[in-house]
């Protein structure tokens, strides 16, 4: 027979174990909300981070071609946008530092290191001692890329998700990389080429690779001079102007733009750039 004393440590005992287990429920709903929280929040608009993916969806299968299509550029679209929701948040606080080298004022330790940090990420020249150069400079390359050039640009280059290269490798854009099995070698490649297409883990490393490139390399030098110009003058980023920045992106040329620009009027992709990403 238990004892009334028995009975009420028993009691208290199950009361402890109940309340451990509401305790371990509530951090598990903590992590679940954090992890869903969203990244970038601007204007009202909120931009949440996609989940990786580590296998390419099976567009082949889609055999509606305007089923594949507006698939094709709903699968990306967040993706686009989350990573101009992070552009947009370096360049925010890179105005910041512009606004006072510009009033004549010298950035603080911490502030420059920042500055040189995000210099050496943009490939930017950091030998200078001066900020205002180095600041200038940088306002150039870190920026937003409307979303229906970039779609357009997939597209093309991936041949709305089907090419070798999306499926084997998540690389949506034709990048190429030079060192031995950084990516998948092209059947095609000319004969003493060392290239290689190159392959990422994640989609979003993939968009990722591509904003660093279009905002970085020399060859797309003009794009992000007339992107400014656009800035400078209070305009809307038209992803149709700055589709002329790419003549030498592809050895078509002028043909490759032509292309681009035709993806983005026909299937009317400049309605997906959000205003408040591109102003």
């Amino acid at each position: 027979m238990v004892s009334d004393s028995g009975n009420a440590e028993q009691k208290r005992k199950l009361e402890l174990a109940f309340a451990g287990l509401v305790s371990i429920a509530l951090i598990a709903l903590t992590l679940t909300v954090t992890k869903l929280a969203p990244v970038h929040e601007s204007a009202g608009e909120v931009a949440m981070a996609p989940e990786p993916i580590v296998v390419f969806p099976d567009f082949a299968s889609i055999s509606n071609i305007e089923t594949k299509k507006q698939q094709f550029f709903d699968f990306l679209q967040d993706y686009v946008r989350h990573e101009n929701g992070l552009v947009s948040d370096l360049r925010l606080q890179l105005l910041s530092y512009a606004e006072i080298v510009g009033s004549g004022i010298t950035l603080t330790g911490h502030e420059r290191d920042w500055v040189i940090d995000l210099a050496i990420t943009y490939n930017v020249d950091t030998e200078s001692t001066i900020d205002q150069a180095l600041v200038n400079e940088l306002l150039l390359r870190v920026d937003v890329i409307p979303v229906s050039l970039v779609l357009a640009q997939a597209a093309n280059e991936s041949a709305w998700g089907t090419s070798r290269f999306a499926l084997e490798g998540n690389n949506i854009f034709g990048q190429w990389c030079f060192e031995e099995g950084c990516g998948i070698i092209p059947n095609r490649r000319v004969e003493g080429a060392t290239h290689e297409v190159k392959s990422f883990d994640t989609i979003e490393a993939a968009i990722e690779g591509y904003f660093l490139n279009i905002n970085t390399h020399h060859l797309y030098a003009g794009l992000r001079r007339e992107r400014a110009r656009l800035r400078r003058l209070g305009q809307r980023l038209d992803s149709i102007m700055l589709a002329q920045g790419l003549d030498r992106y592809s050895q078509r040329g002028e043909t490759y733009i032509d292309e681009v620009q035709t993806l983005i009027q026909q299937n009317d992709l400049r309605r997906r750039d959000r205003r408040w990403m591109e102003n």
